[in-house]
């Protein structure tokens, strides 16, 4: 479980910035088996390790965490490689079985949105009846920006997927810890921590909108991750006086 302080230090102060991890917190991480969740999980694997280390035998530690993975009925099984990964790092985990094709209503195309929508409602249905207050998700810097740009061009507003957002009508607040890092810095992650390679193969895939976006970030900032870092620093920083 082998981490850059790079990583660990940028996960850390989106953390403090966005204050993501409270006293008291109990917190489900979608698992995927995919690099993003994985370092996610890994980072809360060693913040949980710190935690227990710092406090004295009669105090518990200030958070709980659980990874869970949604299994819908045609993709493949979790990865077993990353399973024993958590075992090692002594991560809480769960498999929760979910049938999505029989959700689709007549007329509805499968995609991968619907089965995002699906897994997230189950995610977000397990964190209530279980007493968790916040979800993590394992979104990253330039998810947050094809989001942006996908909104801009394609729904004509100025909105993207917050690192914290408090659902006004259920008691879960979705938490993106991994904001402040790169995609590349998370395939250098994987790659170092053995755990690189895996991603979806279901026979519903169409991200053609999500691939155009991730081309169109590229065209804009010329591949460089310090203008991506202002793309995203932007949005932070409004200027309403010089906006319509």
């Amino acid at each position: 479980m082998k981490k850059s302080t790079k990583l660990s230090s940028l996960i850390d102060k989106a953390c403090f910035d966005y204050n993501l991890i409270e006293k008291g917190d109990r917190i489900l991480i979608g698992a995927s088996g995919g690099k993003d969740s994985t370092a996610l999980i890994s980072y809360f694997a060693q913040r949980a390790k710190r935690r227990s280390k710092l406090c004295r035998m009669d105090e518990a530690p200030d958070f709980e965490y659980k990874a869970l993975f949604i299994k819908n009925d045609f993709a493949p099984d979790f990865p077993l490689e990353i399973a024993e990964l958590f075992k090692a790092w002594q991560v809480p985990f769960e498999k929760l079985d979910v049938n999505v094709l029989e959700r689709v209503k007549k007329g509805q195309k499968m995609s991968c949105w619907w089965c995002s929508t699906q897994r997230r409602t189950e995610l977000l249905n397990y964190a209530i009846a279980n007493g968790y207050n916040k979800i993590a998700l394992g979104h990253h810097m330039d998810d947050l920006l094809e989001t942006l740009l996908m909104n801009m061009l394609n729904k004509g507003e100025l909105a993207s997927m917050p690192p914290r957002l408090k659902y006004e009508k259920f008691p879960v607040t979705i938490i993106r810890p991994l904001c402040y890092v790169s995609e590349a810095r998370l395939i250098e992650e994987a790659e170092r921590g053995g755990y690189a390679g895996y991603t979806c193969t279901c026979n519903f895939q169409d991200n053609s909108g999500r691939k155009e976006a991730r081309r169109l970030l590229e065209q804009l900032t010329e591949g460089s991750q310090a203008k991506k870092e202002r793309l995203f620093a932007s949005l932070k920083n409004i200027q309403a006086l010089y906006l319509p």
